[in-house]
């Protein structure tokens, strides 16, 4: 038995390798792309492709990924996109022109796609004791969070010391370590139900989260005025609007509807989708301010991520102690009460606001997302069978991402009109353009008069879009009081060794 026990948590490292992974692609790149605009001639349309290509592709495959670990076998699916996702860095790191990383990009975020939901989905195979699935569930959030922050520090410092091409070669080590532990650990699992697969469904997914997020993507470079923006993101939404009611026509969807008529599914997305949403004015401001405000490199950015990922951890283990004892609803209430405070407390930030002030509100808001998100996905997973787990790890990571574009386009766009009217007269092209261009024409210039006001212009908008993710966090803390179990007793009892053993295994 313990060996078993042993064997499970080895695979949960494994799988918390391989998002560890993913974190890093998602920030590494931003501390190459000077670099890579020289090396492959790239314009910056061709910048703007290099990450937006991975997000697509991310957000596209997403649902068909799931439902196909359903069909075929979780493990097996996994174990090729782990593999498809190290050929793709390798591609990444070769590539000789613009076009050929573009490709290689894609590649890489449709193995994303698969390995996100799938190993989620095998967590409730591994882990029967609700307490232990909490636990290996806040252990992958914080995985895959973690390589946020430390995507920048380790892609800063091979930038410095060897070629771009390097901070994709780092994804093949990972990636082969997490290949050789999933074949190894990871028990197969699939529905027991040989469903066929909806294929005219899956297309249509995959327009309407191609047209939703590529419509978001512009609308937050271009603005709300942009007409093909909005052309992209109508065709998206009725792309969507179709699939939705086609799943609820036939007989084999691609995604159950009724998987939200379970509430623990249905509130636990929710929160889950909305501490994301929270979570995004972080990741999408604070980067800027260090470089553009307090005048340091991509590295240093990164460096100055370290309370969050202090944070992080805390949070974790805290989550960990709390969830047996008073259950879901008061430890995701904390959790976002947590966040909004942390938020609250970076809208409070000026120019001259010593780093100190900033890294305690960063650590804060680190801790709320250590104790709400891995509690409110646990919640979600927690009400469904284990045969139906990749259909609905996939569901709750496509909103997620869902939720990451249209906050980056929603709370860019608060940020972005705030900074224009707070520039006056000053509020021509390409000052206009964003406080990293308004920076770049003062330095250029000598003028220190007009690098104060961009920079308080921006620390203004910052705030602004702060306080909204505050106020968003703080609408949901108390829903979560109301919505999730409380106590000892709301912690849902083990799956029986029979139902496992039935739903889980196979071959």
């Amino acid at each position: 038995m313990k060996t078993e026990s042993t064997r499970r948590w080895l695979a949960l490292g494994a799988l918390a390798v391989a998002m560890l992974t993913i974190g890093l692609d998602m920030t590494v790149l931003t501390v190459a792309l000077p670099t890579l605009a020289v090396d492959l001639n790239a314009d910056n349309g061709a910048l703007q492709w290099f990450s937006t290509a991975y997000t697509l592709a991310l957000a596209a495959a997403m649902l068909p990924a799931g439902a196909i670990g359903d069909r075929f076998g979780r493990k097996k699916i996994l174990l090729g996109a782990l593999i498809l996702f190290g050929a793709a860095s390798l591609a990444c790191a070769f590539a000789a022109t613009s076009g050929q990383l573009v490709a290689a990009r894609v590649v890489l975020g449709v193995a994303a796609a698969a390995m996100m939901p799938l190993s989620m989905a095998v967590l409730p195979v591994l882990f029967g004791d609700p307490a232990e699935r909490a636990r290996a569930m806040s252990i992958w959030v914080t995985s895959t969070a973690l390589g946020l922050p430390l995507g920048p520090i380790l892609g800063g410092w091979l930038i410095d010391n060897f070629w771009w091409g390097s901070v994709f070669l780092i994804n093949v080590p990972m990636v082969i370590i997490g290949a050789l532990a999933v074949a190894a650990l990871v028990p197969e699992s699939r529905n027991p139900e040989r469903r066929p697969l909806d294929l005219l469904g899956a297309a249509l997914s995959m327009i309407g989260m191609l047209g939703l997020t590529y419509g978001f993507i512009r609308l937050g470079t271009e603005g709300w005025g942009d007409g093909p923006a909005w052309a992209v993101l109508g065709a998206g939404v009725a792309a969507l609007a179709v699939f939705l009611l086609r799943q609820r026509g036939i007989e084999y969807p691609l995604i159950d509807l009724s998987l939200f008529r379970a509430r623990g599914f249905r509130w636990g997305t929710i929160l889950t989708v909305l501490i994301t949403f929270g979570m995004f004015g972080l990741f999408f401001t604070v980067p800027q301010y260090y470089q553009a405000v307090l005048g340091v490199d991509a590295l240093g950015s990164g460096l100055r991520l370290l309370p969050l990922i202090a944070g992080l951890l805390v949070g974790a283990r805290l989550c960990d102690r709390l969830l047996p004892r008073v259950g879901a609803g008061p430890v995701v209430t904390a959790g976002m009460a947590t966040l909004a405070v942390g938020l609250g407390l970076g809208a409070l930030t000026s120019v001259d606001t010593p780093y100190w002030y900033g890294a305690c509100w960063i650590a804060l808001t680190g801790a709320g997302m250590g104790v709400a998100m891995p509690v409110g996905m646990s919640v979600a997973i927690d009400d469904l069978d284990v045969a139906r787990a990749g259909m609905g790890s996939a569901l709750i990571q496509a909103l997620r991402q869902a939720a990451g574009t249209i906050a980056v386009a929603l709370l860019g766009t608060v940020l972005a009109t705030v900074y224009r009217s707070e520039l006056g007269d000053r509020d021509v092209d390409p000052i206009r353009d964003g406080v990293n261009s308004g920076v770049a024409v003062a330095k250029a210039t000598g003028d220190q008069d007009l690098l104060v006001h961009v920079q308080t212009a921006f620390v203004s908008g910052m705030d602004a879009m702060l306080l909204v993710c505050a106020a968003i966090c703080a609408v949901a803390a108390p829903l979560a009081m109301w919505v999730l179990p409380r106590g000892r007793k709301s912690v849902p009892e083990s799956r029986t060794a029979a139902d496992a053993t039935e739903s889980t295994h196979v071959g």
